[in-house]
Order: structure tokens, then sequence, then C-alpha cells
């Protein structure tokens, strides 16, 4: 079934509930964690998950805010991403050994995120995982200090999205200087969220989105697929 209770004695919610993706055929298959956006567990997030099945990997979804929903999780989540610690952190761990412990899974794991979900890529890089795919994610503070001892890690980033001007140079610089494996990407056509399928909301919101930059980019997001896939293929199928 894909949705299922993540159960780690890591976790940090009360009931840690997600979404798992399975690809057809027999397994094992390598591991890939998913880590939502700012607006949760969504159907386009699931979509993201589903694309992973798809390419071969065990895909599971934890869902960050299942404690209370965004509403009532959010700070909280946004302040455990910006310190590297907290519930959300936690759950994130309790992912990881739900996903390689899972019968279908070969024991190698990586992480995706995607927005929000690409800052806690970036942040939990050193965790145990063995790859990091960092999708517009916000860079870490004290960078060299949370990303050393860091999983090879690809990160995209849209040139038009002004909530994280500098970012892709932040991580590229940060990661070469300490020495891990790496390929970074800035798209000078995209924005924020250019990975998504469609944009969020009432179809009257999505000028406005255009406008600021935020929402698909079919021009940049299958190159961002093709060196993502051809990543997590590197480190989890060898």
């Amino acid at each position: 079934m894909p949705e299922i209770t993540i159960d780690s004695p890591r976790a940090g919610s009360q009931v840690l509930r997600g979404y798992l993706a399975r690809p057809a055929g027999a397994g094992p298959f390598p591991g890939v964690v998913v880590i939502h956006e700012l607006f949760g567990d969504t159907a386009e997030m699931r979509r993201q998950a589903d694309r992973l099945a798809a390419a071969g990997y065990l895909a599971v979804l934890p869902d960050l805010f299942s404690d209370g929903g965004a509403r009532r999780c959010l700070i909280a989540t946004f302040r455990a991403m910006f310190a590297g610690r907290g519930k959300a952190i936690d759950d994130i761990d309790a992912a990881q050994d739900y996903t390689r412990e899972h019968p279908d899974c070969t024991g190698k794991v990586g992480i995706i995120g995607f927005c929000m979900g690409g800052g806690f890529a970036l942040v939990t890089a050193n965790h145990g995982f063995d790859v990091s795919a960092a999708n517009y994610g916000q860079p870490p503070r004290n960078a060299e200090a949370a990303l050393a001892g860091a999983c090879p890690i690809v990160a995209s980033y849209g040139g038009k999205d002004v909530s994280l001007r500098g970012a892709a140079q932040k991580v590229e610089r940060t990661l070469t200087d300490l020495g891990v494996d790496h390929d970074v990407k800035e798209y000078p056509t995209a924005g924020h969220s250019f990975l998504n399928e469609e944009y969020f909301g009432p179809a009257p919101t999505h000028a406005l989105q255009r406008i600021a930059h935020v929402g698909p980019d079919p021009q940049a997001a299958p190159d961002a697929w093709r060196r993502i896939e051809e990543f997590l293929a590197r480190y989890l199928t060898a």
C-alpha cells in the first residue's frame, strides 16, 4: 500500500506517516528518501516519488508535518532545517532507517528534496546517505561545518529565483573547498520550484506565479532530471 507508517526509534513525530512508491517488478531496489516542499505531502510531491519509482528506486516520502499539518508544524520544521537538529531531522533519519531496512531495498539509500526539502537534503547529506539531490535548497548556516563529511551532492537552482540569489555559487564553493564530489548547476531561465509539473493552487494564481518566477520550467527541468538520475545511478546502482 502506498500509505505507510514509518516505524523507527529515531522518529521525532509521534506517528510518522508517509508515502511509498515501489518500482514494478522484482526487487530489491536502491532507495531514495523524498523530502517535500513547504506545502507538505502533496500530489506534486507524490508525483516526484512516483517518477523515481519508475526510474527504478524504492521511494519513501515522509510527511514532516505528521504531528499536526503545515499550519502547526511549518515554523518548527524550518527551524530544524536551519539548525540541523530537531524533530524533522529525526524524522528524516527515521525514514532513512525505514528505507534501508525495507525488504525491497538493496541497502543503498539516497535523499532528494525540493524547496524546503532541498535544504534538508543539504543539511542531512552527512547523515549516512549514499548520495543527495538538493533542488532549490537553502544552503546551511555555517555551510562548511554543516556539509563536512557529506555524501556526493547534485544540486540545481534557478537563476531567476530571487529567494536563493547566490545560493548555487555558495554551495559550489563550499563543496569544492571540502572536496565533496558534486554537480551544482544554476539554470538562467528557471525560478523557484521549476521541477514541479504544475503550478500551485487555482488557475487564476498561475499568472502571478509566472511573474514571480515560481513554477514549472520545461526548458530547465529535463536537463536537471538528467543530471539527478545520472548522479543517483552512479552512487546507488554501482
